[in-house]
């Protein structure tokens, strides 16, 4: 017998599962948020999570509709999070009419996540050009690629356009394409999660200092 909307509607309304892993406690913590979440970051790596660097990033549009999408964190210091991104997409205009945004990082697999709320402002071109030829040579050309990913959705004309470009930088630099660039995310606010026993141990808040 095929299962009814309401059926399958129950059968998630009753996942759950114990979080067992431990809780956060505030005299295990440091004065400040970055040495944690630094901390929590390096055992995602050595946990082998798939992707440990993915987060979720949150902007809004004119109207208040909130997108989320996922990027990479790609540097983090006192200053803020990074990640690149094409600066003619959504989230680059969206970030251009309201920097405030949020990120999170959904450690799924040790029973964690983070969230940062903050302010998004523009790389300056050095950081941006110093990033870009760190990139492997193919991803180099592939962010070419990536503005007719826009406009083309056929991966053989996208595949095409690969290798096209790829011809034509095949002597010396490839050049950093003007539509290419990063933002800095700053930290007003960072939330740590820990799954724990008891609901009191599972969630612990730290403002930025």
């Amino acid at each position: 017998m095929a299962m009814s909307d309401n059926d399958e509607l129950q059968q998630i309304a009753h996942l759950r599962r114990e979080y067992t892993r431990g809780g956060l406690r505030r005299h295990d913590l440091p004065a400040e948020p970055l040495p944690l979440f630094e901390r929590w970051l390096r055992q995602a790596c050595d946990a082998k999570l798939a992707d440990p660097t993915a987060m979720v990033v949150a902007t809004v549009d004119e109207r208040g509709q909130p997108y989320q999408r996922i990027v990479l964190l790609k540097h983090y210091d006192e200053k803020g999070l990074v990640f690149y991104t094409n600066l003619g997409s959504r989230k680059a205009h969206q970030i251009e009419n309201n920097p405030q945004v949020s990120l999170l990082f959904p450690w799924h697999m040790l029973e964690r996540q983070v969230m940062v709320i903050g302010k998004a402002e523009r790389l300056s071109t050095l950081e941006v050009v110093k990033y870009f030829h760190s990139r492997p040579r193919d991803s180099q050309i592939g962010a070419w690629v990536s503005k007719q990913s826009s406009r083309i959705s056929a991966r053989g004309i996208l595949e095409s356009k690969f290798l096209e470009l790829k011809q034509k930088f095949q002597q010396g630099e490839v050049p950093l394409p003007s539509f290419w660039g990063g933002f800095r995310v700053s930290i007003e606010q960072m939330e740590f999660w820990q799954g724990g026993r008891t609901p009191s141990a599972r969630s612990l808040f730290i403002p930025a200092r």
